[in-house]
């Protein structure tokens, strides 16, 4: 029996059994497709020390229990990660709140060209030679396109900024 033979008897055999394994134990389907696969992936690396019979059966849970908690820990390492980040952001927020709404407004009016370009060049700090890499395009027609986006933007702005004058009662 060749090793794909055996590894496809295997396979067919303990399929089902590793499934419900996997299904009871994963928080989503997505996962338990991911054991399964990363349990036979390893049963067709590492052939050779599959053993014989049932306890191939046995050699499989072995192999999935790992898999399941390399995802739980990499789960653990993500949530802490996210809230880091989360707390990080928190801190990056100006401490004086702000209305900007007007200027959302205003950059969601602009058409997509414009506030692409001003995205790279506001959000990412990218210069027009660095805009125009990442667009295509020389640095001159990007630097050309930056200022006519910002020049929108402002008019856009001043046609909606929030009035500043108080009416006086007569």
């Amino acid at each position: 029996m060749t090793q794909r033979d055996r590894f496809e008897a295997i396979y067919d055999a303990y399929y089902p059994a590793i499934h419900q394994y996997a299904a009871r134990r994963a928080s989503s389907s997505d996962d338990t497709a991911d054991v399964i696969a990363e349990t036979f992936l390893t049963a067709w690396r590492r052939i050779g020390d599959v053993p014989e019979g049932d306890r191939a059966l046995l050699w499989l849970y072995g192999v999935a229990r790992r898999v399941l908690a390399n995802q739980r820990r990499g789960e653990s390492r993500r949530a802490v990660l996210a809230e880091r980040l989360r707390d990080e952001l928190a801190a990056d927020r100006p401490v004086t709140p702000v209305d900007l709404a007007h200027v959302r407004a205003a950059f969601d009016a602009l058409p997509e060209r414009d506030r692409e370009v001003l995205a790279l060049a506001c959000w990412e700090g990218l210069t027009g030679a660095q805009i125009a890499r990442v667009v295509g395009g020389t640095a001159v027609a990007a630097r050309a396109r930056l200022h006519r986006a910002r020049r929108r933007l402002a008019a856009l702005l001043e046609k909606q900024a929030p009035s500043t004058t108080v009416m006086e009662d007569a």
